[in-house]
């Protein structure tokens, strides 16, 4: 079972049970989409598969707003493969799947420990004393550590196999989880007399999960495509390190623990596609005037493009009268639109 396979079936809203405010999630036990070892450690870390299920689907989020100009553009569905057949595959759109959910189980978990969410976890308190000559450590500072090793444990363990399937998938996963602990950002606050700062308490943050999504679609950009190690170079380092990747271009140097790699070619994303699980890109909305991948040229791949008018009203000129009664007009502007045929 893939990653992705495995995890983002806990987003699916069947596979959890919400009591009336929304507040409890537990598992259905009925349900035999994630392995025998996911359910236990949810067990193990009662609140913890609230985390997972947000996670999820900030990632998918923000799947797709980093994509949402591109002729894949992380199309989703209801059924419990959410992501579709994509993840099946070996190209750099799975590899990137596979690292932003990874990224949002860490980034999710990791906060839920800070709040107080999780039994099992609370803020990292390891970071204590001077810091330097005017702030020291203090405060909640988000817990990566444990977000990284639950994320580990919990969305690794639906991997199977020894295959080159198997190593690409765990290093994106991993270079997911990097990317989150790698941008830690300190934030800090001041202390002393009307608000002067002689002295200042400082604690880690997470970063936006913007600002992973950001990271890793650069890193999709310049993934690396890799082969799996021919066993019968260098016999001596493999007998150390068995399980491993090289660029397939012997020029290229070997990918970075934090850079996403696949090895097969994407499909084309241009038509519906039933084998490849492509949906095309006929009917959706382009810019007419960019010459970029947003562009009706490209996003339409040549087929061309409708063009159609349609009336939007919007409230408009608002006014606040104390108090407290918010007046608005409603304007009726005309917004043009293109679509690729």
């Amino acid at each position: 079972m893939g990653t992705s396979v495995g995890i983002v079936n806990v987003a699916s809203s069947s596979n959890l049970l919400t009591n009336s405010k929304n507040v409890q999630l537990v598992l259905d036990p009925s349900l035999a989409l994630l392995s025998r070892r996911q359910r236990r450690l949810i067990r193990q870390n009662p609140g913890i598969l609230h985390a997972i299920a947000a996670g999820l689907h900030t990632a998918i989020k923000e799947c797709k707003w980093q994509f949402r100009n591109r002729r894949w553009n992380c199309p989703t569905t209801h059924s419990p493969a959410i992501f579709g057949k994509i993840v099946n595959r070996g190209c750099r759109e799975t590899a990137f799947i596979f690292a932003i959910t990874s990224a949002g189980v860490t980034h999710a978990v990791a906060r839920s420990c800070s709040e107080g969410a999780i039994e099992s976890c609370t803020c990292d308190y390891r970071r204590r004393g001077p810091g330097g000559p005017d702030w020291h450590w203090g405060g909640c500072s988000d817990n990566v550590d444990f977000g990284r090793m639950f994320s580990r444990e919990f969305v690794d363990s639906s991997e199977r196999g020894r295959d080159l399937r198997y190593l690409t998938n765990l290093h994106n996963n991993e270079a997911g989880r990097m990317t989150v602990s790698s941008e830690m950002r300190q934030e800090c606050k001041c202390h002393g007399m009307s608000g002067s700062c002689t002295v200042r308490t400082c604690w880690m943050r997470l970063p936006s999960f913007r600002t992973v999504g950001d990271f890793l679609k650069d890193r999709f950009d310049g993934a690396s495509r890799v082969v799996y190690a021919n066993k019968g170079s260098n016999r001596a380092s493999h007998r150390a390190d068995p399980r491993h990747l090289e660029p397939e271009n012997p020029a290229h140097k070997p990918p970075s623990a934090m850079d996403l790699v696949y090895f097969e070619k994407s499909p084309n994303f241009c038509s519906y596609n039933g084998k490849t699980g492509t949906l095309g890109t006929s009917g959706r909305t382009c810019n007419s005037s960019s010459p970029g991948l947003d562009g009706c040229e490209l996003l339409c791949c040549g087929r061309g493009f409708k063009t159609r008018t349609e009336s939007v009203t919007e409230r408009c000129h608002c006014t606040f009268h104390w108090c407290c009664h918010v007046s608005c007009l409603n304007c009726t502007s005309t917004r043009t639109l293109h679509q690729c045929l």
